[in-house]
């Protein structure tokens, strides 16, 4: 179904062919150059300085942006900014801090001249696909999954200091990435949905970075055949590729699209030029594609659903083996095959939600193959959450939300709990099917380090209908007997202009914004010191570290506006005395530390901090506060063997930590990292720092190595933060 070309592909009379046979080529001719070289305020094609359309921020992001910008000068939003409220709707620790950030949101949106949408209006990304991307647009966002390459647009997800820079006038500084062609040819069969061709996609690449921090270029004759919110349901998930952004080619579909939101002059239609290079290929054949499963625990861990229900206690067994070592469990506290049955394979819940699963498209199919059946009585049950409120207004007076309710199906807000634990959170070895956009560990709710363990399994509304129907026996959409055709898809504006707030063009620096209890400022960093000492207080041995595993998501969301308190739940399932340890280095006289400095000949003006080990951290969110959290605990710096994504690193050096990579050292908690004159270092643009280990009153050299920082970014590193560096005003 997919084949990788690892090397220079080009596109040539509508498909792509090896670049050897073109002889006039270049990547000047992608839509990717052409969307990114009219957003470049750089002379430079290889040093990007981008600056953006507009901007979206959910309340588990706005108000620390808010602050950080408003500390550094804010005094009103450049481009539209939207501020959805689809995250911290629930409140889930009690007492009135959600609805607190989201009365700070709004008072926010009136000084400074933002677009509020309310909650369980819609989810972050349903509405700027609705209202704001369009072919040939940027759109950054403080959220991972800000992809909207469907309708032309690159977006592209960030944490929160890339969103400050642009409110404050500055640019989104990258190399020009890489771009991936992926080629789409041939028709889906009846029963595979969009989330099947991404999970596909996604586990074809992210184990062995194929595109990882690339731009996916989506071209071929396969595009045509597809609907634009199933090519929305594809696009949303490349974020689990690790990719940089994504766009795609427009058609007349995508112009019918803008026009049923009244926006259809926004339209323009977009291809690649004849000999557009590309860095490398994914071919996708549609006609092949079959209903996809993601195992738990990760989006990546991809079986053909077919497969599963032949062979399930094969299967089964090693995912719970692997998932008992992720979980740091004994053998049977993760448990699947217990859910094998002589039915086939029975799990607990359905959710079919969000960005990526609440399109209309998908729950008026989902109610389709459910119209007439019934969910039954058992435990089995089937939660649906629209994306955004003119959805849920289309399915009612189109008759789907009948059909569901009637099947037993619960309709529910436009809300992504969901996706990070905060929404129909499974019992106690529940096994849940969503589509939604992640499956990590712990991110269903559940608390392995307190005997709760449960998971999600990714698939495509169909089959988790399908599965509905079935009484909550695993079942596939392809090849039951179902009404594919929807009823199509019709705008009522009122459903925004009744209750969003549009102040873009209209701040009122008058307004006073309204701070709840639980909303406190950003914390002061130190800049950096002639010499830099580091006593580890974590060292991660797996794999793959994720933010949710730097960070948790689920109710600790609803203290991100509290920066101290966020910070005390930080490695709290991976590593739970993190905290103190961190916390110690900060606060203590670290004479420990300091001797080791004086072993390596090291004395005065030093920075003393703490610092983190992982082989490889970062993938997943964007959320800035995986970084930040460390960085006001007293982390100096990460060591890694690499960072999963781009965007996590980045979140470190705005928060004024170093990024060091080490590929051959064996690190232990407590060792000392002794780095002499790292302060010049960064100025001098050095890539490798002789460094000093020290364990147990024994010295030896190392070498820390670091990726080029750009000038800006090595002054926010010597400044301690981009707070910092916006103090002194640099430009």
């Amino acid at each position: 179904m997919i084949t990788l070309f690892d090397k220079k592909m080009c596109f040539s009379h509508g498909t792509l062919v090896p670049a050897s046979e073109v002889k006039d080529a270049s990547f000047k001719r992608t839509m990717a150059y052409g969307v990114l070289s009219a957003h470049n305020t750089s002379a430079d094609d290889g040093a990007l300085k981008v600056r953006f359309d507009a901007m979206a921020s959910h309340d588990i992001t706005y108000v620390g942006i808010i602050q950080s910008a408003r500390a550094s000068g804010l005094e009103r939003f450049p481009v539209p900014y939207v501020l959805t409220n689809c995250h911290n709707s629930l409140c889930a620790v009690g007492g009135t801090i959600n609805e607190d950030d989201h009365v700070f949101g709004l008072s926010a949106a009136k000084k400074y001249g933002g677009i509020y949408v309310p909650a369980n209006a819609a989810v972050i990304h349903s509405y700027m696909r609705e209202m704001f991307a369009a072919p040939g647009k940027m759109i950054l966002g403080s959220d991972s999954h800000t992809r909207y390459g469907a309708l032309g647009t690159m977006a592209v997800g960030e944490g929160g200091p890339e969103l400050v820079k642009q409110l404050l006038g500055r640019t989104y500084d990258i190399a020009y990435p890489k771009v991936i062609a992926v080629e789409l040819k041939g028709k889906v069969r009846k029963g595979v949905g969009p989330q099947d061709i991404a999970l596909a996609l996604i586990g074809a690449t992210f184990k062995s970075g194929f595109v990882k921090n690339a731009v996916l270029e989506f071209v071929g004759e396969g595009i045509s055949s597809l609907p634009v919110e199933y090519r929305n349901g594809i696009d949303v998930m490349t974020t689990e590729s690790t990719c940089l952004s994504s766009v795609w080619m427009t058609d007349g579909k995508v112009k019918d699209y803008l026009a049923a939101y009244g926006r259809d002059g926004e339209f323009r239609e977009m291809a690649p030029a004849e000999g557009a290079l590309y860095d490398g290929a994914v071919v996708i054949d549609l006609d092949k594609a079959e209903p996809m499963i993601a195992l738990p625990f990760h989006p990546s861990n991809v079986v053909p659903l077919a497969e599963l229900i032949a062979r399930p206690r094969e299967i089964l067994e090693e995912t719970e083996e692997a998932g008992c070592k992720l979980l740091g469990l004994k053998a049977g506290e993760f448990r699947l095959t217990d859910k094998i049955t002589d039915d086939g394979i029975l799990v607990s819940q359905g959710v079919i939600a969000g960005c990526a699963g609440g399109t209309y498209d998908n729950i008026a199919v989902a109610a389709n193959i459910l119209k007439g059946k019934c969910v039954g009585t058992g435990a089995f049950n089937l939660a649906v959450y629209p994306g955004s409120q003119p959805t849920n207004l289309a399915l009612v007076r189109n008759g789907y939300v009948a059909s569901l309710i009637e099947s037993g199906a619960v309709l529910k807000p436009c809300f992504c709990g969901p996706c990070f634990g905060a929404g129909d959170v499974p019992c106690n070895n529940g096994f849940s099917i969503r589509h939604t956009t992640r499956n990590f560990e712990r991110r269903e709710g559940s608390k392995p380090a307190e005997g709760q363990v449960a998971s999600v399994a990714l698939m495509d509304a169909r089959s988790i209908a399908a599965t509905a129907a079935n009484g909550g026996v695993l079942t596939s959409a392809l090849g039951i007997g179902f009404d594919e055709d929807i009823a199509p898809f019709s705008y009522e504006p009122s459903v925004y202009s009744s209750r969003v707030y549009n102040g873009f063009g209209k701040a009122d620096p008058a307004t006073e914004l309204v701070y709840g209890p639980n909303i406190t400022d950003i914390p002061a960093s130190e800049p950096l010191k002639k010499n830099l000492a580091l006593k580890l207080c974590s060292v991660i041995n797996d794999p793959v570290t994720t933010t949710d595993e730097l960070i948790p998501s689920g109710e600790t969301s609803s203290y991100r506006s509290n920066p101290l308190r966020l910070a005390q739940f930080a490695l709290s399932r991976k590593d739970p005395a993190y905290v103190g340890r961190s916390t110690e280095v900060r606060d203590g006289d670290n004479a420990d530390v300091k001797a080791a400095a004086e072993m390596c000949g090291v004395g005065g003006d030093l920075t003393v901090g703490s610092a983190i080990f992982a082989v490889k951290p970062g993938d997943g969110s964007a959320r800035e506060q995986a970084a930040s959290c460390q960085r006001f605990l007293g982390g100096s710096a990460n060591i890694a063997r690499e960072y999963a994504t781009k965007r996590y690193r980045s979140n470190l050096i705005n928060w004024g930590m170093l990024p060091f990579l080490n590929d051959d050292t064996d690190f232990e908690m407590g060792d000392i990292v002794v780095i002499p004159g790292v302060k010049e270092g960064v100025e001098r643009g050095e890539k490798e720092f002789a460094a000093k280990l020290v364990r147990a009153g024994k010295v030896r050299d190392i070498v820390l190595k670091m990726d080029a920082l750009t000038d800006t970014e090595k002054r926010i590193v010597l400044d301690g933060c981009l707070i910092n560096y916006y103090k002194y005003d640099r430009k």
